[in-house]
């Protein structure tokens, strides 16, 4: 009933937000002889209530352009493989020069592929770049089958036979273990679009390594408790009704409850600028909770195994993850060149557990290996924001560079 009671106090609630979203196109300057800076405050609560809603549906990426040397160059999103648990995205632009090939692998946990939208924007400049844009589970019928860990690892082998041989892959945060592991998978089969480059950041290989309270939390419960505590089944109302799934709305609460007092300041700060006027700081902090609270579910069966294998046992790190029966070892990882990123800040994925990766890849070149630590980052400044675009992407670059 646990998806039930969510979609009952969302459905009391949708009036409440109707209702104030009406009112406040109503409200101005003096509103209902409140005065102009009582009448300013009324509208911003009204605002701030018409915002009171999580959203399931993925954004707009909303690149129409990006600079490429000196001129700017429109972006088509175009489909390039539609699979029935998530689309192969491609970023494409008309220049005449190729430029390196590169596969973002989006994390599946909670949250679209749109939160690296700024990872996608700085990488435009110098890349062709795809995305993988994984689906929401409550939309995908019951009929399409399970999807776990080792159909993530198929369907980035997918993608990558797809953009075809020379290829690059960079992932980011949970999705960095089944990344190394097919590109290990790819390596011993001597696969032809094995890629060129492979870049970790803020993923947990070995979550062994200075346990943060995510790892803590998730060791610390049974499989059993949490397939009875936090499994749900998709309402009928959905294409995906009867479909068992970890609902994004549960991931979300987990993660705001982790910086409440961050949230509420910044809450707050939203509730000054509306009243103030002051539109473009608003729109800032609009912009980022509008792809903050838009989520999707995940799979029962990705949910619990990535709980199981990556973090109870974590599988990769101790030489027992198998792929389809497969022993994978990353120790067959020859050509691909490796670079892990670690925030010095990061509360999710603390340091220690993304460069785990180069012991794993133990008979790759030294000239072939590279870690970066950016000290002064927390989990998400890794991948977006000022660092990420002038101190990391450098260095991601370089290294996609090195091996054209």
């Amino acid at each position: 009933m646990l998806y039930q009671t969510y979609q009952m106090q969302d459905d009391l609630i949708a009036p409440i937000r109707s209702l104030a979203n009406t009112m406040r196109s109503l409200a101005g300057p003096g509103f209902w002889g409140l005065g102009d800076c009582l009448g300013a405050r009324f509208a911003a609560a009204l605002e701030m209530i018409s915002r009171y809603q999580l959203t399931h549906i993925r954004p707009d990426f909303a690149i129409a352009t990006v600079r490429v040397g000196n001129r700017d160059v429109p972006v088509r999103i175009e489909t390039a493989l539609d699979l029935p648990f998530g689309k192969l995205l491609h970023f494409s632009k008309d220049i005449d020069t190729p430029q390196p090939r590169v596969l973002v692998v989006a994390p599946l946990s909670g949250h679209f592929a749109t939160l690296l939208r700024g990872t996608v924007e700085t990488l435009l400049r110098d890349h062709d770049v795809y995305i993988t844009d994984w689906a929401n589970a409550r939309d995908v019928p019951v009929e399409a089958g399970s999807f776990g860990v080792e159909d993530y690892i198929d369907y980035i082998v997918r993608f990558l036979e797809h953009i075809g041989p020379g290829a690059h892959i960079l992932a980011v945060c949970q999705p960095c273990v089944q990344a190394l592991a097919a590109v290990a998978i790819m390596s011993q089969d001597k696969h032809p679009a094995t890629p060129l480059s492979m870049t970790l950041m803020a993923g947990p290989i070995d979550p062994r390594e200075s346990p943060t309270e995510v790892n803590e939390f998730a060791v610390a419960k049974s499989l059993a408790w949490f397939q009875r505590s936090v499994i749900a089944r998709v309402p009928a109302r959905y294409a995906g009704g009867g479909r068992r799934v970890y609902p994004g709305f549960l991931q979300l609460t987990a993660f705001v409850a982790m910086n409440l007092d961050r949230h509420r300041t910044a809450h707050k700060k939203l509730f000054e600028h509306l009243t103030k006027g002051e539109t473009a700081e608003a729109e800032k902090i609009k912009t980022f909770y509008d792809e903050y609270f838009a989520v999707l579910d995940l799979t029962e069966e990705f949910y619990i195994e990535t709980i199981d294998r990556i973090f109870h046992k974590a599988e990769l790190a101790t030489g027992d993850f198998t792929y389809r029966g497969r022993k994978v070892d990353p120790g067959a990882i020859r050509h691909t060149a490796l670079l892990t990123v670690e925030g010095g800040r990061d509360d999710i994925c603390a340091l220690g557990q993304t460069s785990a990766a180069h012991d794993l890849c133990r008979t790759l070149r030294p000239h072939l290996k590279r870690h970066h630590l950016q000290a002064n980052v927390g989990h998400y400044g890794v991948f977006s924001g000022k660092r990420w675009e002038r101190e990391i992407y450098p260095v991601v670059r370089n290294m996609i560079l090195a091996m054209e």
